[in-house]
């Protein structure tokens, strides 16, 4: 059956078998003359495979001839399979002599997402431009492999899905899709589609182009190695901002054996979704989404430490910020008018346009050796926000700091408070942990009270003339947006009971100073 053809109806294609569609989608493959080539991309197909003997062959003679020309390769990794998928498909190449399949065998079962990472990392290693996902169990068509790669070769998109949910095939259910399936499937788009802010119709494809430059950019190390792979690495490439276009596809269940546990992978997306969005909000880092976690998010509810920072510094400031992570801070006062002078241990900080100039420091010694790149300026405000606590000697900074204020101009500080009633309750019940942020954040060095904070600006020259005592950022804890109409009550009551009570409500210091030196 895989003895080359003297003539084609499509082309006369050396090192590909006997082109034979099945018959519903013959007339398909049959339009693939002008979106088949490659244009000097380097395209590879990675099939996966786990216990596909009686489905391979057929999988590698549906693909066309045309495509068969246009790739440069065509692998065929075998997950551990317990029959002989992986001596068929390497007794074909040799029988065949096809030099573009190449054939892999994994020693020990890697899970169909931990297949795939290998796949994906084989031809990334190879320098590909592009690959394509195919299942070596003939659910998806092959003959229509062109389809999904012709729109990254165009530069249209950085990854393309085949989806069953568009009519141009017939749709889901005409294809043969069982209602329950399809019914979860609807259901689960639906669920993801609305909190990852997409509009694909459908998330649980697995008939995939990538962008391999943009694969590139993707963590794979922690990812799982489960069937929710699929359901994660959309999550990363939305995140990160590549775009994702559709493709129909037909829909086609024949005798393949489907080892997806329903339920669990039910569970498994929505689990997904659940610990990305955590991750995002900063309310706990999750491995495999570890890389979008932020240490010191903007707090964007009122009575926090960033919103009270936001009104004492005003608009149209020149601003310090001494400490500014990766700039999301400078970026809101940015929006205020204020220029931002931005100095922190970063080589360079992830959002570069929200300072006007960035200085590399180790602030643990000061920045003594950071004035000359100042060039002598003096700032209206310089930010101290969750900072000190972090260094051994404080008081370096502080002194530090005289020299580079206006003569009205104003020190904003922001201390944890050591006293608040979460750790007063845990020392009752003889606890002292330790913790990834917070108030017991693991890196800080020094705990303050607000009467132990006062009196470090007191004795390193400054007058405190405005202090306010932050909400607890219950909506961190939570994990639910400060715009949500019940945390928004619970602000509310947070903020009342910081003001009522400050020393055991209160959950962080801020203190407005002014130099005493520079009257």
């Amino acid at each position: 059956m895989f003895e080359l053809k003297s003539t084609d109806s499509i082309a006369n294609v050396p090192d590909a078998p006997r082109f034979a569609p099945l018959p519903a989608f013959a007339s398909i493959a049959e339009g693939d003359a002008s979106i088949a080539p490659c244009e000097g991309k380097r395209i590879g197909i990675l099939i996966v495979t786990y216990n596909a003997v009686t489905t391979l062959k057929r999988v590698l003679e549906r693909i066309t001839p045309r495509v068969w020309q246009n790739v440069e390769e065509i692998a065929v990794f075998d997950d551990a399979s317990q029959d002989a998928t992986y001596e068929l498909a390497v007794g074909l190449k040799a029988l065949n002599s096809f030099p573009k399949l190449h054939v892999l065998k994994h020693r020990e079962n890697l899970g169909y997402g931990g297949n795939q990472k290998a796949g994906y990392e084989y031809f990334i290693n190879k320098g590909f431009d592009i690959v394509v996902l195919l299942h070596g169990d003939g659910q998806y068509a092959p003959e229509i492999l062109s389809h999904l790669y012709h729109p990254i070769v165009k530069g249209e998109a950085s990854a393309v899905f085949g989806s069953r949910m568009m009519r141009t095939y017939g749709g889901p259910i005409k294809g043969g899709m069982p209602a329950y399936k399809y019914v979860g499937n609807r259901i689960l788009t639906v669920f993801e589609n609305r909190s990852l802010g997409l509009d694909l119709t459908e998330f649980h494809s697995g008939y995939r182009a990538y962008d391999l430059h943009a694969l590139k950019q993707i963590d794979f190390s922690r990812m799982t190695d489960d069937f929710h792979f699929d359901t994660e690495i959309i999550i990363k490439l939305q995140h990160q901002r590549f775009h994702i276009a559709e493709v129909p596809i037909p829909t086609y269940y024949g005798n393949e054996i489907c080892y997806v546990n329903g339920l669990k992978y039910a569970r498994d997306v929505f689990s997904a979704v659940r610990r990305y969005r955590q991750t995002c909000r900063s309310v706990e880092r999750h491995p495999e989404f570890a890389e979008y976690f932020n240490h010191y998010p903007i707090k964007k509810s009122r009575g926090s430490s960033h919103a009270y920072a936001h009104d004492f510094v005003g608009a149209h400031q020149s601003v310090l910020d001494i400490g500014c992570g990766e700039g999301h801070m400078a970026e809101e006062l940015q929006k205020a008018g204020n220029v931002v002078t931005g100095l922190d241990v970063l080589d360079q900080p992830a959002k570069p346009d929200a300072f006007e100039q960035y200085i590399p420091c180790d602030l643990e010694n000061g920045f003594v050796a950071s004035i000359d790149h100042l060039q002598r300026k003096k700032f209206g405000r310089i930010l101290l926000l969750d900072i000190l606590e972090h260094l051994r000697y404080p008081e370096v900074i502080l002194r530090n700091c005289h020299q580079l204020l206006e003569p009205n101009g104003h020190l904003v500080v922001s201390l944890p408070n050591v006293a608040n009633i979460s750790v007063r309750l845990l020392l009752l019940m003889g606890m002292f942990n330790y913790t990834e942020r917070g108030i017991l954040d693991r890196t800080h060095v020094h705990l303050y009270t607000r009467r132990t904070a006062k009196q470090l600006l007191a004795d390193n020259g400054y007058e405190v003339v405005k202090e306010k005592m932050t909400a607890m950022p219950l909506e961190l804890v939570f994990g639910i947006s400060p715009e949500n109409p019940f945390m928004r009550v619970v602000n509310l009551c947070m903020r009342a009971c910081a003001r009522l009570m400050p020393g055991l409500f209160g959950y962080q210091i801020m203190y407005v100073a002014e130099s005493k030196r520079n009257k």
